[in-house]
């Protein structure tokens, strides 16, 4: 699902509360609060402010170690119209919002940053939290490796030796905390901000794993919630990542046609066919001649440009129509036999990190079946109803090999709890497609109402969305106004 990071598409796709007392049971302690200083990192708005916390490793041991969450915020920009705090939650899993109150937040209205401090953090794990790191074999952490991507024949057998490999690394370099990695604790984490913030209440804006996190959020401590935003919405509590990977086949599918009308425009200077049919049956043709030739691709890992390198690339793509010209480029220069440049990564410590933060979270907020042989026979039908995909949404990822069972269930998420919960969803976006959006409005019922924006990409508000959806969610944010009933913005 897609960051607020710099490297957004590349992280994106990896990418029951214990015996606590109510709401407030994972702050029962008396708050630590928070001592603000001057940011560190280059280029924040000079009025961002850090800080750390210290939460339990795990809540439900007292006597469990502590670890640090690093926090930020830029206050209310007019204290006399302050409301109170607006948690960024990012994407991922394997995102964070730390930079996001001198980012994106500063696209809020200035009615929004006038009514909040705006409140960013790294989630357990991700530095300069306190940081998890596998240590994996450099091949393993390639989009290509981390995402399952089959053989040219279909078959998932380097998938599963992939999955192996990577789990045996965690376990055996990971430490305890990578047992502890969970959207729930996530969840716990975020309500000790709060307690430390001073605040009885915070809001949020969740973009898209984020929409995840702000559901369990408001799930286990439903009054201590103020108005919720989430954006780019496909929870599902059964199945949890299972689920978000899966909906790729369905993504892909609603934006390629998107893409295939872009790309065959008269005039458009990155055409490369006629007409939209041309462009599907052009790349399914190219990407299939890729998996028996692939091209050396020097500099890129693994160094060779191939069907499944070109499938990352639209994945990639999709997310941003923005981007569409990546791969229109990448089809062009693979029909020529040269190869697109090799995209811009961050460095390996900040993959490794990345890495270890989606392995935990998605292993241990839900069981993974450990059957190659019922892989196999998902990602056959996936093959066949989804050609586009090539059965990666339903292959296995590491949990397959994961040695550990998760140490609660997922948490369920109901239709108990206040109405203040505001979901905005665009009708085309390849990573959380409105279908899975659909899900999650029905478990909240009354709790939420949805605002469907006739638009494309990965995330909507102030992003991919329309005029429409964004007045809808800054009237929210700042006046607690939300539409009578599910809006469609067109």
């Amino acid at each position: 699902m897609k960051q607020t990071t710099k490297y957004a598409a590349l992280v994106a796709a990896v990418g029951a509360v214990f015996g606590l007392a109510g709401p407030g049971g994972a702050s029962a302690a008396a708050p630590e609060r928070l001592h603000w200083t001057k940011c560190t990192s280059p280029g924040l708005d000079p009025r961002q402010q850090c800080a750390t916390l210290d939460v339990p490793m795990d809540y439900s041991d007292p006597d469990s170690p502590e670890i640090q969450i690093a926090v930020s915020r830029i206050p209310s920009e007019k204290p006399s119209a302050r409301r109170g705090a607006l948690l960024l939650i990012p994407g991922g899993p394997g995102g964070d919002s730390l930079n996001d109150p001198s980012g994106k937040g500063q696209k809020l209205p200035q009615r929004v940053r006038d009514a909040y401090d705006l409140v960013g953090f790294a989630p357990r794990g991700m530095a300069p939290s306190t940081a998890v790191d596998c240590a994996l074999d450099p091949a393993d952490i390639s989009m290509t490796k981390r995402l399952p991507w089959p053989a040219p024949d279909g078959s998932v057998g380097e998938n599963m030796a992939t999955a192996r490999r990577t789990a045996e690394a965690c376990a055996r370099n990971g430490g305890e905390l990578i047992r502890h990695i969970s959207t729930a604790n996530e969840a716990r984490d975020l309500d000790r901000v709060r307690a430390a913030l001073g605040e009885e209440k915070v809001s949020a804006w969740g973009v898209s794993y984020g929409t995840y996190v702000g559901a369990v959020y408001s799930q286990l401590f439903p009054h201590r919630t103020d108005r919720i935003v989430l954006d780019s919405n496909n929870p599902d509590h059964t199945r949890v990542t299972r689920n978000w990977l899966a909906a790729f086949e369905v993504g892909v599918e609603d934006n390629f046609p998107e893409f295939a009308r872009w790309a065959s425009r008269p005039g458009n200077p990155y055409r490369v066919a006629r007409t939209p049919a041309e462009v599907r049956s052009g790349f399914l043709r190219l990407a299939a001649g890729l998996d028996r030739e692939p091209l050396p691709w020097p500099g890129a890992e693994p160094p060779r440009f191939d069907g499944n390198a070109l499938r990352q690339t639209m994945l990639s793509s999709l997310y941003d129509p923005d981007d569409y010209p990546t791969l229109a480029k990448a089809l062009r220069a693979a029909r020529e036999g040269t190869v697109p440049p090799v995209p811009e990564a961050p460095p390996e410590s900040v993959l490794q990190n990345v890495a270890a933060v989606g392995v935990g979270t998605i292993c241990n907020d839900v069981d993974w079946p450990d059957s190659a042989t019922a892989y196999q026979q998902d990602v056959d039908e996936s093959r066949a109803a989804y050609p586009l995909t090539a059965g990666m949404p339903r292959g296995p990822m590491v949990c397959a090999a994961w040695p550990y069972e998760p140490k609660e269930p997922a948490v369920r998420i109901t239709d108990r709890g206040p109405s203040n919960i505001l979901l905005v969803q665009n009708e085309r976006d390849v990573a959380t497609p409105l279908a899975g959006a659909r899900k999650l409005r029905r478990a909240l019922g009354d709790r939420a109402v949805m605002v469907t924006v006739n638009s494309t990409g990965h995330d909507a508000y102030l992003d991919n969305g329309n005029a429409c959806g964004d007045r809808t969610v800054s009237r929210f944010l700042a006046t607690g106004t939300r539409p009578a009933s599910d809006l469609y913005c067109d």
